[in-house]
């Protein structure tokens, strides 16, 4: 865990006309830092298993957003979100909640709220990752209805979120094309543990030095079970294949 950018001290506080505080303090001998990081990721762990029997039980589909600032996240939730709700399908699309994990803003959310969607926005100060007691918090405010889509975007960060078992149901990590196509290689943890990469901004590889083929296969050297989505969340690219994928999966867990 990173006991050095200040995550291991938490002030969160989450925002639905309600504050909640929670400290956790580092001991700066080290042997105990180890022992209470360990501490801290079992704690964790077990309420992220109580999370997934909830979300098992409702049939709640939950996927937990991970990547850096920047990659697209936010706008490609929206993209997604406006398909779901939009699309004229067989079976009606499930309905979709969100949870938006930000350092210090609302901004996200907002963009979000503003689509009419139930959101709840987690505040995690200096934390740089969203925990399972957060989205257990969260998901009692926005109790949502069987069968449908959770959505937990987590704070930018490729490095910390992928310790923090949320209970979700899948991994997703979003790498976008601006980033180059070594961010695999860099941070191979988080795209280990994934389950689906989501290859974003591809309309803007022509201009860049990247080749996102390249970016796919150091994506799948590192896990090669990833399922890969290449998109254009502004241009919709590619948005077709990910939203039918998001049902198909919803479905599935019925």
């Amino acid at each position: 865990m990173c006991g050095t950018c200040g995550c291991g001290e938490h002030h969160h506080h989450e925002h639905d006309h309600d504050h909640g505080h929670e400290h956790h303090h580092h001991h700066h001998d080290e042997g105990k830092v180890i022992t209470l990081e360990q501490d801290i990721l079992q704690r964790n762990n077990l309420l992220a298993e109580r999370n997934r029997g909830y979300f098992e039980a409702k049939e709640i589909f939950c996927l937990n957003l991970m990547s850096s600032p920047g990659s697209g996240k936010t706008t490609l939730l929206e993209e997604t979100v406006r398909r779901l709700v939009g699309a004229v399908r067989e079976q009606p699309s499930p309905k979709i909640y969100v949870i938006e994990g930000d350092q210090q803003t609302s901004n996200d959310a907002d963009r979000i709220a503003a689509l009419d969607i139930p959101v709840f926005q987690v505040n995690t100060g200096t934390g740089c990752h969203l925990e399972a007691d957060m989205v257990n918090h969260a998901v009692k405010h926005l109790s949502p209805e069987n069968g449908s889509i959770l959505f937990v975007e987590n704070v930018g960060n490729l490095v910390c979120p992928a310790m923090f078992d949320l209970g979700e149901a899948k991994k997703v990590v979003i790498v976008s094309t601006t980033e180059g196509d070594d961010k695999p290689l860099k941070y191979p943890h988080i795209f280990a543990e994934a389950d689906i990469c989501v290859i974003n901004k591809i309309d803007l590889a022509p201009y860049l030095d990247t080749n996102v083929e390249a970016l796919k296969n150091n994506a799948l050297k590192v896990n090669h079970h990833l399922k890969v989505f290449e998109v254009s969340a502004t241009k919709g690219t590619g948005m077709d294949a990910w939203c039918d994928w998001l049902v198909s999966e919803c479905t599935k867990c019925k």
